[in-house]
Formats: structure tokens, sequence, C-alpha cells
């Protein structure tokens, strides 16, 4: 059986071929240019084959594929739910691609899960039994595996971190996207800055907060400190609910805010269980951006050891 890996990103898609050890045989990857609905399940199918065609595999040989999507991927109705591909409010991606592909067994999970699954199976949490992956990009989400379980839930929304509720009195803002992602998101920290600058233009990205915190701006200082108390508190939520041993920081902000770790973990530590949090250890991601498709190899291979 062949095994793929597949990341599915709001710009782009990689697919890789895994050996039954788990090592990265071989990569394809292509933008999705604008492509909606079943044009995006259509280039995936194309990724997967000619990534095949690449190794001299056989098309017809019985595979199995792993696919990491960036939204909800719900296993009682196999279909996805991904906001930032348009047509894929409720789409039968599992059906779409076991149709286009033949002899395909096909798994879908959600970016959060995939993250999670790559982190102990080849990045820093090898080893742990509690972990959580908790990824702060364009908005923020959690992966969280609890005596050697990834948490799904009831529609599979496990993880929506990002609608915590870390500041009073509620504002309507927090409708858009939740309380914690709109001070501590990507999207959120560019908003803030913006907001409190009077100054639409300057703060065009995140990087731009953090260049201006770097020079010792007021505002980026501002935004900052605000994000750096709310992902302490969140965490200590998170610590005090799971008792994880480890929580690893990814996503495009984790960078630039890794240097923030320290920092983020003694504010934790005012809110947080405290024996669960002396046990836990904070660190960065350790496989940058290659956590989905490593996790998403990692569900096909289990798959097949089934």
């Amino acid at each position: 059986m062949q095994v793929i890996g597949i990341d599915l990103g709001g710009t782009k898609v990689v697919a890789a071929h895994f050996s039954e050890n788990g090592e990265m045989t071989g990569t394809r990857s292509a933008l999705l240019e604008g492509r909606t609905g079943t044009h995006v399940a259509a280039l995936i199918a194309d990724l997967c084959s000619a990534l095949l065609e690449d190794l001299n595999l056989d098309m017809q040989e019985e595979k199995c594929i792993g696919i990491c999507v960036p939204g909800i991927a719900n296993s009682k109705t196999n279909r996805i739910w991904a906001p930032n591909i348009p047509g894929w409010e409720n789409f039968p991606l599992k059906d779409f691609l076991a149709e286009a592909i033949p002899n395909t067994r096909v798994l879908v999970e959600s970016d959060r899960t995939c993250y999670i699954l790559g982190e102990v199976w080849k990045g820093v949490a090898q080893g742990c039994h509690n972990a959580i992956y908790l990824s702060v990009g364009t908005g923020i989400g959690a992966g969280i595996l609890i005596d050697d379980r990834v948490l799904h839930g009831n529609a599979d929304v496990v993880g929506a971190i990002g609608w915590m509720g870390l500041h009073s009195p509620f504002s309507e803002e927090y409708s858009l996207c939740g309380c914690f992602e709109t001070y501590a998101s990507g999207t959120g920290i560019a908003a803030q800055a913006r907001k409190l600058s009077g100054q639409p233009g300057v703060y065009k990205n995140t990087k731009s907060v953090f260049e201006a915190y770097e020079r010792g701006n007021t505002v980026a200082l501002r935004v900052i400190d605000k994000a750096i108390e709310c992902w302490g508190m969140a965490s200590a939520n998170l610590v005090s609910l799971f008792n994880p041993s480890m929580i690893v920081w990814g996503g495009g902000v984790f960078g630039p805010a890794a240097a923030f770790l320290e920092r983020i973990y003694y504010e934790a530590c005012k809110w947080a269980q405290p024996v669960s949090i002396r046990q836990c250890t904070f660190t960065q991601t350790g496989l940058s951006q290659l956590a989905g498709l490593y996790g998403a190899g990692k569900v096909a291979i289990d798959s097949f050891k089934q």
C-alpha cells in the first residue's frame, strides 16, 4: 500500500509520500490560485497522481491518503467546512477523492488534529502522552492529545479556542472570531494596532507590529503585551483543564512570538492550577510548516496498520 499525506492550506497544497517507517520519500506542491469548490479537490487528486508518477509508483496499487484541512472535518457526515476555501461550506472531500483516485482509502482530519499528531510523531512532543499544539496564525486553534488520544468532540469542533472568553465586558467585535482571537491572533494583533493608532495604513500585518515593537513603539508595545497576557491566560486554562506535559506553540505568529515564551509561561503561572503548570513545558514547534503534513501522514499510516 502507498501512503500519502496532504496538507491543504488557504493558498497552497502540499503532498508527501511516506515509507512504512514514516520517512518522507517525495513531495509535490501547488498553489490554489483562486480555485474554489470541486476545483480544489481536483487539484489534490492531480497532485497525488503527479507525486506517484514522480516516484515511478503504480497508480492502480492500493493507497491510503491522509488529509489535513484548514477547518472542520466532520467524521459523522464526512463533509468539510473550510472558511478560507469558497464552496467548502459542506464539501464531500472524502467521497470526491475516493471516486477520483482508484483503489484509495481517504481519511480527513482538521489541521489542529494533524498538528498535534505530527508533533508527537516527529517533532518536539515525541514520547508525550498528554500534549497540546497551540496554533496561532490568522486564527487560533488547539490540537489536544490526552492519554494518547486526540479529542474531537460531538461535531469535531474541539480546540476552537479562539472563542475563549478572556476579557470582560463582552464587546460586539468578539462575535466575529472570538475574544481570544480578537487580541492575540495574527489578524487580531494587526487590527488592534490599527485601532489604537488611528492609522489604518500603518499596521498592515503582524510582521509590521513586531517590527514596531522592537523599535519601542508605544502602540505596538501595548498590543503585544495584551497578546502575551491572553496567550498566558488561555494556556493556563488549557493546563488547568487537561494537565498536559507540554504545550507546543506553532503557526505563523510563533514565529516571532516564540521570543516571548518565557513571558507567556510566567503569565500562565499566575492563572493555572499550580501543580499542573509546574509539570508542563512550553516550547516552540520543532516541525515549523511541516507539522500538518507529518500529521496527515501519521493518520494514513495508522489506518494502514489497522
